[in-house]
């Protein structure tokens, strides 16, 4: 990954800034809190999409805590970004941003996360951070993660 797309600069850049916005869930609790500011029918749907994204990190944390998988540490992987931990998986942005995308694409009726989860998925290898199956555990636990919450939804919207 890194010798290809990830040998120019333009891509590393994208990579970091994709990066910081999903450090700690903290964009999407952004993008959320503006959603809930514009759209004030739909408030409480917004405030869904900004617990589901930090619901997902922290449940990211904790199985990362058990699991104890260091980063990649290799010569051949140059690492291109800091991280708040030394801690590999599940990737924490992968599934931050495939639950927000979940409860965004639901909310919106647009379909992303197929234009959102890649793109970080692919930042998360370009940057060195995490090995593919970091990235892919990330995603399956964020979209579980919005699945529970949506299933919920239904379950004490019903009543």
């Amino acid at each position: 990954m890194q010798s290809t797309i990830g040998a120019r600069p333009e891509v590393v850049g994208a990579a970091r800034g994709l990066s910081h916005f999903g450090e700690h869930a903290l964009g999407w609790v952004a993008v959320a809190g503006l959603g809930a500011a514009l759209d004030k029918p739909r408030r409480r749907q917004w405030a869904g999409v900004a617990v589901g994204a930090v619901g997902a990190h922290a449940a990211s944390i904790v199985i990362k805590r058990v699991v104890r998988r260091p980063r990649p540490n290799d010569p051949s992987v140059q690492v291109n970004v800091s991280t708040p931990s030394k801690l590999s998986f599940p990737s924490s942005h992968a599934t931050s941003t495939t639950a927000a995308a979940v409860l965004l694409g639901r909310l919106t009726g647009l379909p992303l996360p197929a234009v959102l989860v890649p793109p970080m998925l692919l930042s998360r290898l370009v940057l060195g951070v995490h090995y593919p199956t970091d990235v892919l555990a990330g995603s399956a636990l964020g979209a579980a993660s919005a699945a529970v919450l949506l299933r919920a939804e239904q379950k004490f919207g019903e009543k």
